[in-house]
């Protein structure tokens, strides 16, 4: 993934020529955000009153599928989003779907997927795990959007605003390192427990 060796902190980098799809790049953070805690509403809604799942139960799911999401967020940002290019037409491409970010990482309108992407992302998704799981998909999938809602405001935050004086803080400085001093590491935003597990916290953390 081929990116700048600077980031730049003003300004919003250019993807296609055409206007109106270029404005389809952009997304305001608060539409996933409604978006998708709405279907994740629905779908606890459907599984407790129309599947008949206890709440205990679908707590459980909800859970799982939330955990289940931190772990497909960080395969996704090591290997897909930081996948070695191998010619002009895949640098292209990764640099449209993360490089851009890595350019400008403060441009607040390129920190979430268009929706109508992650919508059918999601789409996919349920397909897959109703054919794995059944209707227990009702209670997985709510939970796993609200992962997926989760890492959006947690990464909206860290590039917005102050490093809060909290325990979040570490989640702050944690992504702030992938950024701008090792990109090969500290691939978790939401935890870094996978970085943990699969060694790739950044190497200062490693010596400690």
């Amino acid at each position: 993934m081929e990116t700048s060796k600077r980031p730049k902190h003003k300004g919003s980098a250019t993807l296609l020529a055409n206007p109106f799809l270029e404005r389809l790049t952009h997304t305001p953070i608060h539409y996933p955000l409604i978006i998708f805690s709405v279907i994740s509403a629905i779908l606890i809604y459907y599984g407790i009153v129309e599947k008949g799942f206890g709440v205990p139960g679908m707590i459980l799911l909800f859970f799982g599928g939330m955990f289940f999401f931190t772990f497909i967020e960080y395969l996704t940002h090591r290997f897909l989003y930081h996948l070695p290019t191998s010619g002009p037409t895949s640098e292209k491409i990764a640099y449209t779907m993360h490089g851009v970010h890595h350019d400008y990482p403060k441009d607040k309108t390129r920190l979430a997927m268009p929706p109508v992407v992650s919508l059918i992302i999601s789409t996919f998704l349920f397909v897959i795990y109703r054919g794995i799981m059944g209707d227990y998909v009702f209670g997985f999938l709510a939970g796993f959007l609200m992962g997926y809602t989760t890492y959006l405001a947690i990464h909206y935050s860290i590039h917005r605003f102050r490093v809060p004086n909290n325990f979040f803080k570490v989640l702050w400085h944690h992504h702030s390192i992938h950024h701008y001093r090792e990109t090969d590491r500290a691939f978790g935003v939401t935890s870094s427990l996978w970085d943990r597990v699969f060694g790739t916290m950044p190497r200062k953390v490693n010596r400690e």
